[in-house]
This record gives C-alpha cells, structure tokens and sequence, in this order.
C-alpha cells in the first residue's frame, strides 16, 4: 500500500552532497584547529544536528570559527550540485501520484533555497520544508519530523522518513514514522545504517518505491 506521507532528508539522500559534506568538514577541522580529523570521528557528528551543534560538540570554544570555515569552502561549491541519481524522477513519481512530500534537513533555508536554485524540478514539490532554524532540537530528536507532521496536518501512522545517516533513522523511530535508510549518501557505512534498526535498507531509487509501495516488485 502507497503511504500518504513521505517525510525526506536532503543531504546524501536526495542531493549529492555527502563527499562534498565530508570534504568541507576535514577542512574546516584542518584550517581551524590545525590538525586532521579521523573519518570515525566525523561520523559521530555528520547527518543529524544543525551545523552550529556539530561543531559546539566538536569544540566548544571554537564553534564559530569551524562554522565559518565550513561555510566558506561549502556553499560556493554548490554550483556544482546533482541529484542523486534517479531521485529526481521518484520524487516526480511521487508527487504525480498525490504522494504528500516533506522536506526536513539541518541546513539552513537560505542553504536549501541555493540547492533548489541550482537544481530545477524541485519547486512545489515539497509540501513543507523544515530546516535548522523551525526548531530548537534537531535530528536525532524526533522535534523536526513531528513539525513537519503538523504543518501536513498528519499523523506517523501513514508516513516514512527517508534518509542517510543512523541519526534520520532515530528520529523517525523516535516521531513514530516508518524509517528507510538509503546507502548512497556517501558518508554512513550499510553497517551503521543496519546498527541503528531501520524498518527498511535500500540500495536503490528504485528499491526506495518498492518500500514507500510506489511499484511492485
């Protein structure tokens, strides 16, 4: 059965940004605090909080600086930007078949709306978009999906969240949704996506419809 609501994270899930992510994190670390970061421990960090608490959580005293230096390497390279591949045309599918779709990330609005610029087909697609700055907690906290649930005037019990990282598939756990990780975001290894239980694992765009009951198998 097609669910009513598919709830969708932007990086590494329907964008492709999770190398550039990863790049502009190693040299945020690197330019500000002058030495490399092990991929293990950015894992820890990538794909859940706002950028602001990624880097308060990695050094307190020098927050502001990492946020800075991520920003000046990362938003100047999203000209460059593509869709994951065969995202684009899901979320058409979707959308065409009355599917109510939501956006919630941790960027920035201004953030989305430079991606939405540099990636037509986006507009009025999404239903809802939440970003960092709707909430005050952020993924893994379930807060942000539910504000998404209420903007749609919906509840969990006919929604999914799709995403890229162990942090999406707790707060869909968390706000009561279907969760599905996707494995193409570049970053989260298949083993730590299957650690944090998702309800489903997929490999593919074309999985992704099997399990949100877009298509048969």
């Amino acid at each position: 059965m097609l669910l009513e609501t598919v709830l969708f994270d932007l990086d590494g899930t329907v964008i492709d940004t999770g190398p550039l992510i990863a790049e502009s994190f190693r040299h945020a670390v690197r330019t500000v605090l002058g030495e490399p970061i092990d991929d293990e421990e950015m894992l820890a960090y990538v794909g859940g909080w706002s950028l602001r608490e990624q880097m308060f959580r990695l050094s307190p005293d020098r927050c502001e600086e990492l946020v800075e230096a991520y920003r000046a390497y990362n938003e100047p390279r999203h000209s460059g930007l593509e869709f994951c591949a065969g995202m684009r045309e899901l979320l058409l599918e979707l959308h065409a078949g009355r599917v109510r779709l939501g956006l919630v990330t941790a960027k920035r609005r201004s953030t989305v709306e430079v991606a939405f610029d540099h990636l037509p087909g986006l507009e009025g697609v999404f239903d809802v978009i939440v970003t960092s700055e709707d909430t005050e907690l952020h993924k893994p906290n379930p807060e942000p999906l539910l504000l998404a649930l209420r903007k749609l005037e919906t509840t969990s019990a006919e929604a999914a969240y799709v995403g890229d990282s162990p942090f999406d598939v707790e707060a869909a756990k968390a706000a009561g949704l279907r969760s599905i990780a996707v494995t193409w975001g570049g970053i989260h290894p298949e083993e730590r996506l299957l650690a944090a239980g998702p309800d489903a694992i997929v490999a593919t765009p074309a999985e992704l419809a099997t399990a949100l009951g877009a298509r048969s198998n």
